[in-house]
């Protein structure tokens, strides 16, 4: 250890921040799909102790760019591939954009790492004050990546653990960022070992083990219950994304989904469901394409499928898009109607158009019907005949903790229609499969996950996946639809609220020990 030491304290600082590019793309492993989880618990520990001997501000903000740098040029690679399917742009495009979308990012643990650094004195040396910092000063940040500039909280830290139900489980008290707060502070304190104090690596072990105890402690009381008279149909085409917007192509991608639909099955359907887009036309405005799909919607069900909406001027201006969810009977009438309100930015409208069209990005965002979509009202919860009500979800609004759901109005559950196919076989769509996870667990809510090349999937109120499609694969997916928890979290009562109380505990805990430390003269 001491010659570690030694050998990091010779390093210049563009060595540091080398190194810290290692140690960030070392924690990803940690992340969907791989779950490596021991990659984390030795990242973190080692970022923080070369942060700690950080001398100067400048060294601290060069080892927060690295690490940050280096976990999101990997957590995000796949978004290069979205343009490797885009034929108006170069493939080149798409590493270029990774990486900087990831230089961006990296100014987040920047700011994460600056401010440890500024306080880090006001801790006088307790080494445990200073974990508790650390942890807060990265869980602060993560917070505001999720909510500033339209927000993208993508590969949070507590996402590490969707492979397992049980430590998800305390996400009904604190959310999201609540969970990545105790794994980032239980991946720091394992520091306190490689400095020979090992009552921090054993706080560490029990703070884990407190959520894994309560989280199986909790999912004794899922009991399987599913609604009654309600038997859904996932529907997944596998239509390529280089194909599925092709005019030639259109029309026999859509009765793909339309002669699936119409598979046989044991038991009767009584709701069919479509992924995001799965209908190339404005089903809201052709009914030739409604009258298709009430050949196939069972007696008195309905077909929920994601389409363009076209919204036209009564005063005869120019039309609105949206990116939509429609609800069809079997008569072909939309019954009720959905529009993505947080869409994609430089990816479903352009951010200052204008001006961006003379550097030339109109090419990346070309619109439809030459324009951008337009964004909907929010969280809304439809109530629709033979069904509990639901809050509809189009493609990446399922990642944003607290933000799913219309407050005054509890779905019964959430259906997330989603398009990977941008992503191919690759990390993204089983990243984006985990937030609906969490999603799930945090408002009680089962969430039904339907993707246009996968991965659809049926997720119980507890989190677990209950059946799926895989990536990749055409078919269809029968399931029941699994009953909600019948008292509310409460993260779904407090939102941010409760990350927040978790947070000042949290810091007073940093303030105590930094008393205790130096009262005592001990560095804990």
């Amino acid at each position: 250890m001491i010659a570690w030491a030694e050998r990091i304290a010779g390093m210049s600082n563009l060595g540091r921040c080398g190194l810290a590019i290692c140690f960030g793309a070392l924690a990803t492993l940690a992340l969907p799909p791989l779950y490596i989880i021991p990659a984390f618990f030795i990242a973190f520990p080692a970022i923080f102790l070369l942060l700690r001997q950080a001398g100067t501000s400048r060294a601290a903000l060069l080892l927060g760019w690295g690490f940050g740098f280096g976990h999101y040029v990997t957590g995000f690679y796949w978004i290069a591939i979205a343009f490797f399917v885009n034929e108006s742009v170069s493939d080149a495009a798409g590493p270029v954009a990774v990486v900087a979308l990831a230089a961006v990012m990296a100014l987040y643990p920047v700011l994460a790492f600056w401010v440890f650094h500024r306080l880090q004195s006001f801790m006088r040396g307790a080494l445990v004050a200073e974990i508790i910092l650390f942890a807060l000063c990265w869980s602060a940040t993560e917070w505001l990546r999720g909510h500033l500039f339209t927000g993208f909280p993508w590969n949070l830290a507590g996402s590490i653990w969707a492979f397992s139900p049980a430590m998800l489980q305390s996400l009904t008290l604190w959310g999201a960022y609540g969970l990545g707060l105790l794994t980032v502070l239980a991946a720091c304190l394992l520091a306190a070992g490689a400095l020979g104090r090992f009552r921090p690596v054993l706080a560490a072990v029990l703070m884990l083990g407190l959520c894994y105890g309560g989280g199986v402690w909790r999912l004794a009381g899922d009991h399987g219950a599913v609604e009654p008279g309600v038997r859904l149909r996932l529907v997944q085409a596998n239509v390529k994304q280089g194909e599925k917007w092709r005019e030639d192509r259109m029309a026999d991608n859509f009765m793909s989904y339309v002669r699936l639909s119409a598979t046989p099955s044991d038991k009767p359907v009584t709701h069919i469901l479509w992924p995001e887009t799965a209908s190339p036309f404005f089903l809201n405005a052709e009914p030739a394409a409604r009258a298709a799909i009430a050949r196939i919607t069972p007696p008195g069900g309905y077909v929920i499928a994601g389409a363009p909406g076209y919204y036209a001027d009564p005063a005869g201006g120019e039309a609105r898009v949206g990116n939509s969810l429609f609800v069809i009977d079997d008569q072909g009438k939309v019954r009720a109607g959905y529009d993505k309100a947080h869409l994609v930015p430089f990816g479903e409208y352009l951010p200052m158009r204008g001006f961006m069209t003379l550097l030339g990005f109109e090419r990346f965002v070309p619109g439809l019907l030459g324009s951008d979509f337009t964004a909907g009202p929010g969280p809304q919860s439809l109530h629709v005949p033979g069904l509990p009500a639901f809050s509809p979800l189009i493609c990446y609004e399922v990642i944003f903790p607290g933000a799913v759901v219309k407050m005054g109005d509890r779905p019964g559950w959430i259906l997330n229609v989603t398009n990977d196919g941008w992503y191919g076989q690759s990390a993204g769509p089983y990243q984006h499969l985990a937030t609906a996870q969490m999603r799930a667990v945090e408002e009680g809510l089962p969430v039904v996950r339907v993707a246009g090349t996968g991965i659809s999937a049926v997720i119980s109120p507890y989190g677990a996946i209950l059946a799926r499609l895989p990536l990749g694969t055409r078919g269809i997916l029968d399931s029941d639809l699994p009953r909600k928890v019948e008292s509310q979290t409460l993260f779904s009562r407090a939102g941010d609220w409760s990350y927040l109380g978790l947070f000042v505990i949290l810091a007073a805990l940093a303030t105590g020990a930094r008393g205790v430390a130096n009262g005592a003269r001990l560095k804990i």
